[in-house]
């Protein structure tokens, strides 16, 4: 029986956020926004702080957005984020991606960024996100496929803080190299019409590597990650520590860059 309730790694530590808040559709959902109409119902799954979501909602005026997560606490910085922007056309609730509380056939499109690499059962959930989504709308689903990241230099404590994050996600119940995987979980979810692509962020500049490697140093020693990994014995306060240490040696390299892979879906739903 798939296992329906996965941990979330990252935890909602400011650290985590710093990177949510950076989040916009232009960086994070470009290969959605040609499908978008001014009149459109789009579900945000996963919404996290609402930059994602209060970017949608502009791009639908005469439509509305609802953005949906787990975490009560994270919705009140999305209702900050809509409120800021003097939006009057997205809600907020929490939810269960894999028990969503909508009608059938409720919205034109449903989105989910980087949510389906931390569910227990994401072929459920894309079943569930196809459910409440009308004849003809959209399932657009996007992740980062960890085992497809590349970075410079080399610095080899970096490669182990790779190999712990994957443990420590996939004991979580978790799978972070769901990126190659969206395509075949949606064909599993009963998909037919399903767009496939990837795209990447990169991270070079000196201000890019000192966020990057910055928040990353943070929530390898802070964050809820942090603690799973010392509870879960997978690594010692010291190796944590030497990873951090890794990470801002790599953010202060000049030859400093880091990509990150994303594997992309539009699924049309017939």
């Amino acid at each position: 029986m798939a296992n329906e309730t996965a941990v979330y790694t990252h935890g909602h530590h400011e650290s985590v956020l710093r990177s949510h808040r950076w989040r916009t559709a232009a960086n994070s959902a470009a290969y959605l926004l040609g499908e978008l109409k001014p009149h459109m119902r789009i579900l945000d799954v996963g919404c996290g702080p609402g930059t994602i979501t209060a970017d949608l909602a502009e791009r639908v005026p005469q439509g509305e957005v609802i953005g949906v997560d787990s975490e009560p606490g994270v919705l009140e910085q999305a209702r900050r984020e809509a409120e800021g922007r003097g939006l009057g056309n997205v809600g907020f609730a929490t939810a269960d991606v894999h028990a969503l509380g909508y009608p059938d056939a409720s919205f034109c499109v449903v989105h989910a960024h980087q949510v389906l690499q931390h569910v227990g059962d994401p072929v459920g959930a894309l079943r569930e996100m196809r459910r409440v989504t009308k004849p003809g709308g959209i399932v657009a689903v996007r992740d980062s496929d960890y085992a497809g990241f590349v970075w410079y230099p080399r610095i080899p404590v970096l490669d182990d803080w790779l190999d712990l994050y994957r443990r420590v996600a996939r004991a979580n119940g978790g799978e972070p190299d769901a990126g190659r995987r969206l395509r075949a979980w949606a064909r599993e979810a009963g998909f037919t019409e399903i767009t496939s692509s990837s795209a990447t962020w990169c991270y070079a500049t000196p201000e890019e590597r000192a966020w990057w490697g910055g928040l990353w140093a943070d929530r390898t020693v802070q964050s809820s990650y942090a603690q799973r990994v010392i509870e879960g014995g997978h690594a010692t306060r010291d190796d944590l520590g030497r990873i951090a240490d890794g990470w801002r040696e790599w953010a202060a390299s000049e030859d400093g860059w880091f990509s990150v892979l994303h594997g992309e879906i539009l699924c049309r739903v017939t």
